[in-house]
């Protein structure tokens, strides 16, 4: 149908090479590549013969075909190792950071994990809460560190606060634990990194590099009678009060302590010294955050200014709040994040509190309250 000066057999090999992007390689080899072959060899005959011109493009376009079939097996064997990548990276965060329940006594909980890495599912950032007798202690930090490093200082600091919270009878006693706790494993880490890689200056390389891991950290104990919560500030950004009346309050720490696992520097509060109090009342709202929400940058270079924009949201409940917070952070950003984010809501509920209900259920002098 076209003139013999017309050569429109190479084009056949556009088939083979478009097949990988919605098809195996077995559909690419068997179907698209021996049908281009076939047509080629069709096409020589048809134009008077095999000239060496056709012998050359029938050539060509099975050894294109090959290649492209060769690329589609590396290409779903990538495929399926990503795959298994993130079902382990989704196993991982399901370990070492664990979903918030939704209810921890009369507090009402949502939390969220913003990974800056398209394919990351856990990283430096972290959030831990459990119960205590009467109360329910939290935790957020913030790894300084390389990934892998910093999602291994993450889950030993984790581990340490879920245990350490039970026998620690105040916030800085845990603090001072956790911060063992820190030191020892971060020491016991660069002692054995550098001892691998050997070397003369390998004590002053592990002190050089030790002093380079820290962890900022927020602890929170919020018991479940009265409008009184306790925390304890380790170097790490402080929370944001949302009041039921409207107002939105930073909640700066009056006895401000170094991160975790700055060894050997003092702390600059004593265990005996109170932690930091205020108010948390019924209706009120804590946020609590990393430093990658505060620090992410619109295109202009401006940080998100979170304290004046949380307030909008404070009657959405903490899944909703939640929800705003990260379309709004994404949207000032311009859909990706560069570092990192975490944030955790806390809502102490207006509903009647598990004891204030146990004393209506309970008859006092043979009588119900």
């Amino acid at each position: 149908m076209t003139p013999t000066q017309v050569h429109l057999g190479p084009l056949l090999v556009v088939a083979p090479a478009l097949t990988p992007s919605f098809a195996g390689p077995r559909v690419t080899a068997l179907i698209v590549g021996a049908l281009a072959v076939v047509a080629q060899v069709v096409i020589a005959a048809l134009r008077g013969g095999f000239t060496v011109n056709h012998q050359v493009q029938i050539a060509a376009v099975a050894v294109i075909s090959l290649l492209i079939v060769a690329y589609a097996q590396e290409q779903r064997r990538r495929h399926r190792e990503l795959a298994r990548v993130r079902s382990v990276s989704e196993a991982t965060q399901r370990v070492v950071l664990r979903p918030l329940p939704h209810r921890l006594g009369p507090l009402r909980v949502a939390s969220l994990y913003m990974a800056a890495e398209d394919e990351a599912q856990i990283g430096g950032d972290l959030y831990a809460a459990t119960r205590v007798k009467d109360s329910t202690r939290m935790i957020i930090g913030d790894v300084r560190g390389e990934a892998l490093t910093s999602i291994s200082d993450a889950s030993v600091l984790m581990g340490a606060f879920r245990e350490a919270a039970h026998f620690s009878p105040g916030l800085l006693e845990l603090a001072d634990v956790l911060e063992r706790s820190v030191c020892r494993h971060l020491a016991e880490h660069t002692t054995i990194a550098h001892g691998e890689r050997g070397g003369a200056a390998e004590p002053l390389a592990a002190e050089a590099e030790l002093s380079e891991h820290f962890i900022t950290a927020l602890l929170v104990d919020i018991p479940d009678e009265g409008t009184v919560a306790y925390m304890a500030n380790c170097g790490h950004p402080p929370p944001l009060l949302l009041h039921e009346r409207g107002e939105v309050t930073t909640l700066p720490a009056a006895q401000p302590a170094p991160p975790l696992g700055m060894c050997g520097l003092p702390n600059g509060s004593s265990a005996a010294d109170p932690p930091d109090t205020f108010a948390f009342e019924d209706g009120d709202t804590l946020l609590l955050y990393t430093d990658g929400v505060i620090e992410a940058r619109a295109p202009d270079g401006s940080f998100y200014p979170l304290a004046q924009r949380v307030g909008q949201w404070r009657c959405s409940g903490p899944e909703g709040l939640l929800h705003h917070l990260r379309r709004d952070l994404l949207d000032h950003v311009g859909g990706r994040l560069g570092d990192d984010a975490a944030m955790v809501v806390i809502q102490r509920s207006p509903a009647l509190h598990p004891v204030q209900q146990l004393k209506k259920m309970v008859p006092v002098n043979g009588a119900h309250r």
